[in-house]
């Protein structure tokens, strides 16, 4: 469906945000009143991320101009990836994002912009990722030492490389700014087709004090998409 479509949909629902939007896209959604929590537009592509050192002038182009622009429109989270290994050990990795990602940290705490790299699985969706693992992911945020630095736990991806996903939220809350939800296996409805039991998830979510958003990112089943949908809202509203 068009976007504008899509905002009437999910505000029948009673949503009021649409996650993963660009610049083009913004103007379509104030138009709903509707938000959007996670912005994208800056990256390269999953695969080519802060990792590898020959992206970073790239890189730092793009995010020094979404930067702005993400705070001109009024919106605080924008997304990064870590990139593909392609031979590189973790050290090596956590070295260079810390290395790229600092150039541009400074703006993103000027400018109240969050930026935040996603936790995808290595295992089944994305091989080869670099940040595949919250521990990984946690070590980066902590040397970059900004509050303006935070992960993406995508609660599909990290039950398939790591699992134990309350405990690791728990534990290491105060380093993410953003979940998505997907059912196991197979990114379908979060119900009890599969294996991960989301109220629980949410309650724990909760009770870490987080406020913000937890977008549905799964791929229907049903015939009817929007009805799967509103049934995915309403097991993850505790």
């Amino acid at each position: 469906m068009s976007l504008d479509a899509m905002c009437e949909a999910v505000k029948m629902i009673g949503l009021g945000a649409i996650d993963l939007l660009g610049p083009k896209d913004w103007p379509v959604i104030k138009q709903h009143g509707i938000w959007c929590p996670m912005c994208n537009g800056a990256e390269i592509s999953l695969t080519k991320g802060w990792n590898h050192t020959e992206y970073h002038p790239t890189l730092i182009n793009n995010y020094t101009e979404h930067i702005d622009l993400v705070a001109a429109a009024g919106y605080q989270n924008l997304i990064c990836f870590s990139g593909n290994r392609e031979g590189m050990d973790d050290e090596t990795g956590l070295e260079n994002c810390v290395e790229g990602l600092k150039k541009i940290i400074g703006q993103a705490e000027k400018k109240k912009v969050v930026i935040v790299m996603e936790l995808l699985n290595s295992k089944i969706d994305h091989k080869d990722q670099m940040c595949d693992h919250t521990k990984w992911g946690v070590e980066l945020a902590k040397r970059i030492g900004s509050e303006n630095f935070k992960l993406l736990y995508d609660i599909y991806h990290m039950q398939i490389d790591e699992g134990d996903v309350i405990r690791t939220i728990t534990d290491n809350h105060q380093y993410i700014a953003h979940f998505h939800t997907g059912g196991v296996p197979g990114r379908h409805e979060i119900d009890d087709t599969q294996e991960l039991h989301y109220p629980a998830i949410m309650r724990a979510i909760l009770a870490t004090g987080y406020t913000g958003y937890v977008a549905q990112e799964f791929v229907p089943t049903s015939a009817n998409k929007m009805a799967a949908l509103k049934k995915c809202v309403r097991i993850c509203d505790v």
